[in-house]
């Protein structure tokens, strides 16, 4: 499993997994995802790229995601994928798999308005990679 949804009183988070800091951020960035739209609505017929930085892994984690929610939200891009090229402790570079957003045909599930500080994790285990992180909807 690459994600779990996790309960909060207010606001809503997921737990992502990954073999490696990339493959969690590409997780994450998924989950983040699942949680706002119907992602079997999304064909991921074009490349878009993204970015972020960050001081540390937990402030990439959270500025890569809000980059993510730009995308989806500001530049109406329904996004199902990603592919992190590049990433270290400061930055990230990726592409991300989707196509414009149609209204009729891209089914929203939640607004999710922000991602949060709120308990923010990131953690190297002895299986690889994980992160919780809640969202503001």
């Amino acid at each position: 499993m690459n994600f779990e949804i996790l309960e909060h009183p207010a606001d809503i988070g997921f737990r992502a997994f990954g073999a490696t800091v990339a493959e969690l951020f590409e997780n994450a960035a998924v989950a983040m995802l699942a949680i706002a739209q119907e992602l079997e609505d999304v064909s991921p017929r074009m490349e878009y790229p993204l970015a972020a930085s960050g001081t540390d892994y937990e402030s990439l984690l959270v500025n890569w995601l809000n980059e993510v929610l730009y995308w989806s939200d500001g530049k109406q891009i329904a996004l199902c994928g990603f592919q992190v090229n590049e990433i270290s402790e400061n930055a990230v570079a990726a592409i991300g798999l989707g196509e414009p957003r149609n209204a009729a045909h891209h089914r929203a599930k939640v607004i999710v308005k922000a991602v949060t500080y709120h308990q923010l994790k990131v953690m190297q285990t002895p299986e690889g990679w994980c992160a919780e992180v809640y969202l503001d909807i």
